[in-house]
């Protein structure tokens, strides 16, 4: 043997330190109130996700997000690329909200309405309707495979992937119509990309939610690595209460835990198997869980089987567990709410009223002006039109700003379809005499023939020679 090939000791235990293959976790199924809740949310956050790909709208889809067409449908209004300021607005209202939401009360996010937590807990579901409750499952993994082994476990894969198909498919049907895509789906008539799309969301759910579930959590998602960034001493977080839980040791019903010198916890570790990322609570609060308090039911029902008060383990703060006074309305809860609502009732209040009317003005930059035979000063501009409403619209244009002013155009009605942009050319005129400075300001203003309501300004600069005086 040569001396490459002798392993020492040391050299063991270094290899084991730096990997350790993962042990597959059983999560315990709990009953108690955040049990009530975590279900409700998954029902309610499934239930939205795949039924309003289906609702109808003015004899269309609700929501549909339509790329070729560039258009995007939210209830009853029509977005465009340029309205992609307002999605900007909604992603900080989103970011504001985790950091208000994660300072006042932990990864609430997470655990109650995080999409891999939500398709996780559907997934563990179907999983305990098929295998069992945990012993069961921990029990058939151990036993050496059989035909009944196989067969129940190719069942619960085959609901899993058909589950993780129909995702996907509804995932596709936001941005291609569903009603068409659901028969050519199942008729193998859909187009190359929805087809890759619908296997590659389908696989991602089957893998993320079956297969890898608290490993998202764990080692994937960053939020687990800066949310101490976001928490303080006044965060509710979920907690075990040391002082009276510790000693921890069981013990009979019938004992009475002061005179054996013991603590409320009779280390039963119900709180460790529930836990879906299989850390135990009683360790400290730690980056791997993801506040879905089902230690706390667990907890609570044991507490309530011994005769102890509930909340050994509860929603508390480090201030509270110390003593001291918890001040929940404190500056960085207050700094965010306020933003928080200054900026969620602007973006609603800008697109509630939004004009569904663009108007790009643009100078012609090969000249500055020119005069006219008829001795007029004259700027060119091309007018970007965009329409932006459900329907097309026959607009007129004008120019102010100035005194003397009038506006030219080469065609006679300005008529733009639902969507298009239409680019028109027009000069602005003005008599030498009554030029007063190099630069002038002025406004182009567009309104729709049919709606006074439907009209939009935009300044520009008109540009000439200073007459003598």
């Amino acid at each position: 043997m040569s001396q490459s090939e002798v392993k020492t000791p040391a050299a063991d235990d270094v290899e084991q330190s730096l990997y350790a293959k993962r042990k597959k976790i059983y999560p315990r199924e709990v009953h108690g109130l955040f049990a009530a809740l975590r279900a409700t949310g998954v029902a309610v956050l499934l239930g939205l996700y795949y039924i309003i790909p289906w609702l109808q709208w003015d004899d269309r889809q609700m929501v549909l997000f339509d790329l070729p067409a560039r258009k995007f449908y939210i209830y009853g209004m029509v977005f465009w690329p340029q309205d992609f300021f307002y999605l900007t607005l909604l992603l900080i209202i989103a970011a504001l909200s985790l950091f208000f939401f994660t300072a006042l009360a932990g990864r609430l996010w997470c655990g109650f309405a995080c999409p891999q937590t939500v398709w996780t807990e559907a997934f563990l579901w179907i999983e305990r309707k098929i295998e069992g409750d945990r012993p069961k499952q921990m029990k058939r993994d151990k036993a050496p495979l059989t035909f009944a082994k196989f067969r129940i476990k190719a069942t619960k894969h085959f609901i899993w992937i058909a589950f993780s198909l129909f995702t996907g498919l509804t995932f596709v049907g936001y941005f291609s119509s569903i009603r068409e895509l659901t028969p050519n789906f199942f008729t193998l008539n859909t187009g190359p990309w929805e087809t890759f799309w619908i296997i590659f969301y389908g696989f991602a759910t089957y893998g993320n939610a079956g297969w890898l579930r608290e490993q998202v959590c764990t080692y994937m998602c960053p939020y687990a690595r800066f949310q101490s960034a976001m928490i303080d001493k006044d965060t509710l977080i979920i907690s075990y209460d040391v002082a009276r839980g510790e000693p921890r040791g069981a013990r009979k019903k019938s004992v009475d835990p002061k005179q054996k010198g013991l603590g409320d916890c009779i280390d039963c570790t119900i709180c460790v198997q529930v836990c879906p990322t299989g850390i135990d609570i009683r360790d400290g609060l730690q980056y791997q869980c993801i506040g879905c308090a089902a230690c706390i039911d667990a907890c609570d029902d044991v507490m309530d089987k011994m005769g102890y008060p509930r909340g050994l383990v509860r929603y508390t703060t480090e201030s509270t567990l110390q003593g001291k006074q918890t001040q929940i309305f404190r500056p960085r809860i207050i700094v965010y709410g306020l933003i928080l609502i200054g900026i969620t009732i602007s973006a609603f209040y800008a697109i509630i009223n939004r004009t569904p009317l663009a108007l790009d003005v643009i100078r012609d930059r090969n000249t500055l002006y020119r005069e006219t035979n008829d001795g007029l000063i004259e700027n060119v501009y091309i007018m970007k039109i965009m329409n932006m409403d459900k329907r097309a619209h026959s607009y007129s244009l004008s120019v102010a700003g100035v005194e003397g002013i009038r506006l030219r155009m080469d065609i006679d009605a300005i008529n733009v379809e639902s969507g298009e942009v239409l680019e028109v050319p027009v000069r602005a005129q003005l008599s030498a005499e009554v030029i007063e400075k190099r630069s002038s300001e002025i406004e182009f203003n567009l309104v729709a023939n049919d709606s006074a309501d439907l009209h939009v300004t935009e300044e520009a600069r008109f540009i000439g020679p200073v007459a003598e005086r």
